[in-house]
């Protein structure tokens, strides 16, 4: 299953003490209408192997994991690094409230 996204996001997360609390993966894509990248899901970084990486083929920057039962990849334009102590996606949640992002695809349940 493969999604696209604009800009793709592996924010390091530091409490004030400077100590790593987590690593996650932000999809954003960009909204015309509100002049800003939005966000579209958020992953746990939970192995190296899910670190987007650059596809010298193809072009952009790609990341792949086993979401449940499906082999997910997802492919972006742009790609940036950010360690933070405050959480971009909570804070994004004030601009586009999780039950309004497009999220990534779903599996179409067998019949």
């Amino acid at each position: 299953m493969t999604d696209r996204v604009d800009l793709v996001e592996i924010n390091h997360y530091y409490d004030a003490q400077g100590r790593l609390v987590f690593d996650q993966v932000i999809f954003y894509e960009w909204s015309s209408k509100n002049a800003r990248f939005d966000v579209v899901a958020w992953r746990l970084l939970k192995t190296p192997a899910q670190v987007p990486t650059r596809d010298w083929k193809r072009g952009g920057y790609v990341t792949s994991w086993r979401d449940g039962e499906v082999l997910r990849e997802v492919r972006s334009i742009q790609r940036r690094e950010t360690w933070t102590q405050h959480d971009p996606e909570l804070i994004e949640r004030d601009y586009l409230p999780r039950e309004l992002r497009r999220g990534l695809s779903r599996q179409l349940a067998e019949r």
